[in-house]
Order: C-alpha cells, then sequence, then structure tokens
C-alpha cells in the first residue's frame, strides 16, 4: 500500500465550532505528508471508512470534566469494532477544547485514551515540549497526553489561540509522521 493511500481520520463533535476549527488545523497538519487526511463528524459517521483508516484521532470539548454525550455515543456505538477487534494496531490519538483553562480537560484525553485502548489501538499523545504561557506558545498546557486547547468561552472566529492552532497543526504532523514510521 503506498503512502497516499494511507488514511487518517479526524473524528470529532463540536455543537459551537471551536473543536471543529481545531479538527481542521490538525488536518492541516497532517496533509503536509503524502497520506490522505479525511474529517468525520460525529453526527455523521462512516464506519466502513473508519476501518479502513490507520490513524483515528478524536476529539470533542470537555463539558464538566468529561467527554460530550455525542462523543459517548460514538463510542458506545463502537462496539462491533471492538467485539470484532477491527481497529485493533491503528494508531489512535485525541484533543479536547473547552473554555476554561485547565477545565479538568485530562479527564477528556484519558477517558478517549481508554477507550482507545480497550479497542487494542497504539496511542500517540503530543511529544512537544511547552514553549511558554502565553496565547501564542506551543504546548501552553504542557499536555502530553494528547492536545488541549481553548476557547474561553469567546467566539469561534478569535478562539482558540495562535498558539493552540499551532500546536494543533505539529500535532497533525506528529501523527502522520508515526503513521508513516510504523507503516
Amino acid at each position: 500500500m503506498s503512502l497516499s493511500s494511507k488514511l487518517i481520520v479526524v473524528v470529532y463533535h463540536s455543537p459551537y465550532g471551536h473543536t471543529a476549527k481545531v479538527a481542521h488545523y490538525i488536518a492541516e497538519g497532517a496533509k503536509q505528508s503524502e497520506l490522505n487526511v479525511q474529517l468525520m463528524d460525529v453526527e455523521h459517521i462512516d464506519w466502513d471508512v473508519l476501518d479502513q483508516a490507520e490513524a483515528i484521532v478524536m476529539g470533542c470539548p470537555t463539558y464538566m470534566g468529561s467527554i460530550s454525550a455525542a462523543m459517548k455515543l460514538f463510542m458506545e456505538q463502537s462496539s462491533k469494532r471492538w467485539l470484532a477487534r477491527s481497529w485493533q494496531g491503528k494508531l489512535a490519538a485525541a484533543f479536547t477544547n473547552g473554555g476554561g483553562l485547565s477545565g479538568d480537560k485530562l479527564a477528556v484525553l484519558q477517558q478517549i485514551n481508554l477507550f482507545a485502548m480497550q479497542h487494542g489501538m497504539l496511542w500517540t499523545g503530543l511529544p512537544l515540549m511547552p514553549t511558554g504561557r502565553s496565547n501564542a506558545d506551543l504546548n501552553r498546557m504542557s499536555s502530553f497526553l494528547g492536545l488541549m486547547t481553548q476557547s474561553d468561552n469567546a467566539p469561534v472566529d478569535v478562539t482558540p489561540p495562535e498558539g493552540d492552532l499551532r500546536t494543533a497543526v505539529q500535532f497533525g504532523q506528529h501523527i502522520a509522521h508515526t503513521v508513516q514510521r510504523l507503516n
């Protein structure tokens, strides 16, 4: 299978647009490789495409320290794939966005990580060292399990901040590079 036929799918839930914006930046970073990248809203899942992907990147907003209900429904609907071990050996990664600086985003990444481990997937985190704490800095929330971004309860046209979006691009690049190394 050639590199150009390999597929990364970014699956997300985004009721207000912030998480979708982050998903697009992750996809932008991954597309800089020779791999195919597809965005998929959890409201419109194509299970056949997910089954064919080399990597599934999952993201949702952080709501009350947990994943969104729509992301949970997606996870529960994957039970046939879990039983058949259809996603075993695929690469998995996660991202989350929230209004607060923390908001217990780590709990969301842990929930998605556990989901991926139950499917027998291989996990990749965010290996980017934090460069500071300003809105322009990379990995300003010092997350290593996955990508954390902040929308600060502001409109999607002005948030997440530049540093979070640049971090999302680098996260996408890292995921694509990892897929290339594994295949």
